[in-house]
């Protein structure tokens, strides 16, 4: 490895979130150092994961197959989808352990600012998913942010026309807050206390 090999690590580390120059270059040094278990491990998981990952063609979720595990897990509660900006929101109430229906992945929220509207979000097979006879009722679980209400609100619009009850997440999750960064207890008393939209 040369040194501009090195430094090319510590700039493409340095892009991850949560890691600056300084703590991208303890990240490269420590893989250096750790060659054998640690480093071609990575280089080849990464590597794979490259071809093998893909997009849920059903939620928006992230898996090996076409079709993920969550939904294709038939043990999972199909009459309800918690509808989430991205896939670390999803995480999140996967962690918690104790919502055992189906996801729907936005990816974004609606922002005039960011010039991302209706037709950047996966927005129309959640309606085409809310219309099937199967499915009861949506939660909302957009973040408590100006772009994740005014997500909410567009969502409970246009689910009008679908005989579904429409839910959101209960109070207590902070304004401005996001789900990621939650603490696991909050996140799952906030699921279990949702209130209709």
């Amino acid at each position: 490895m040369t040194h501009s090999d090195i430094d090319e690590l510590i700039r493409l580390f340095s892009k991850l979130p949560g890691l600056g120059p300084r703590s991208a270059r303890r990240v490269v040094l420590h893989l250096i150092r750790q060659k054998q278990p640690l480093m071609e491990p990575l280089a080849a998981v990464m590597q794979r994961a490259l071809t093998t990952i893909r997009t849920c063609s059903v939620c928006g979720n992230l898996d090996t197959h076409d079709i993920c595990s969550i939904c294709s897990d038939t043990r999972r509660d199909g009459s309800s989808i918690c509808v989430v900006e991205d896939l670390a929101d999803l995480w999140a109430i996967e962690r918690c352990n104790l919502y055992k229906g189906q996801y729907h992945v936005l990816g974004g929220t609606l922002s005039a600012m960011d010039d991302r509207g209706p037709a950047q979000l996966n927005i129309e097979s959640l309606i085409t998913r809310a219309a099937k006879d199967t499915v009861k009722e949506i939660i909302l679980a957009t973040n408590a942010t100006l772009e994740g209400q005014t997500t909410a609100h567009y969502l409970t619009t246009r689910l009008e026309g679908c005989n579904v009850s429409i839910s959101r997440l209960a109070q207590g999750i902070p304004m401005g807050g996001e789900l990621d960064y939650l603490d696991d207890g909050t996140l799952g008393a906030a699921l279990k206390a949702r209130l209709p939209f």
